[in-house]
């Protein structure tokens, strides 16, 4: 199962770089589609796994980097659908409501901040309280902008 997250991770850091350097005129549609793919599914294993992690009593100290990861997600996370890459699960409100899309990933990226500081704090409470919130941004969005 390692290797798939490695191998997704890598195959997502080539047009994820490109548009970080703002290259993204220069990525396909394709590419920004299975860049977004892949970083969600690796964002969604990590969330998952940040929570189990704290159900078995493991040190939410040691999450700081995964929540903070998910933080700097949610505010690049807009940049990964310019206009005219419409494909994968994305619904057209994505381009069509630009604003509610924004402040929804916005949402997500300010959950997840909070995530971070409360691992920060080693409040294991507060973190899955926390965590919920992140979970809830995230279906929010989903509902809103990802289609079947």
């Amino acid at each position: 199962m390692t290797h798939k997250f490695l191998l997704a991770a890598a195959l997502a850091a080539i047009p994820l770089a490109a548009v970080a350097q703002g290259n993204a005129a220069q990525i396909g549609p394709e590419q920004l589609v299975a860049a977004r793919q892949s970083v969600m599914a690796l964002s969604g294993g990590d969330l998952a796994a940040m929570k189990a992690a704290a159900e078995a009593g493991g040190d939410v100290k040691q999450l700081v980097p995964s929540a903070r990861g998910l933080a700097r997600w949610g505010r690049a996370l807009p940049t990964l659908f310019p206009a005219g890459s419409v494909g994968g699960h994305a619904k057209p409100e994505i381009w069509s409501d630009r604003p509610g899309f924004e402040a929804a990933a916005a949402a997500f990226a300010d959950s997840a901040r909070l995530l971070g500081e409360a691992a920060a704090a080693g409040d294991r409470e507060a973190f899955l309280t926390r965590w919920g919130e992140v979970r809830g941004a995230c279906g929010a969005c989903h509902e809103a902008y990802k289609g079947d």
